[in-house]
């Protein structure tokens, strides 16, 4: 598991998501990371291949990115289309299509 991202910036990156992005780690983890019936989910690692979530207090899930990310500006766009990846397979709306 590389990383072209300092320690600073997954940081960043993790707290983004917990603090502002809770409910689509979790529609992620369903929709994609093989877990429908998780509760929580929490990110826990990014590197250039993949975000690593934690779900229900101990698990650990990886869902790849589907492209290898160069830089830190990558992993928004990253998370988006798996955020909408994710809502398609669940039968969902994402969030601005209502």
């Amino acid at each position: 598991m590389s990383t072209p991202f300092t320690a600073d910036a997954v940081e960043a990156i993790k707290r983004h998501m917990n603090d502002d992005h809770a409910d689509d780690s979790l529609i992620i983890v369903r929709g994609l990371g093989g877990r429908p019936d998780a509760r929580t989910a929490l990110t826990s690692d990014v590197d250039a291949e993949a975000i690593t979530f934690t779900i229900d207090g101990g698990e650990r899930v990886r869902v790849p990115w589907g492209q290898t990310l160069t830089e830190r500006a990558q992993v928004r766009k990253a998370v988006v289309l798996l955020y909408r990846e994710a809502c398609d397979k669940l039968g969902i709306a994402a969030r601005g299509e209502h």
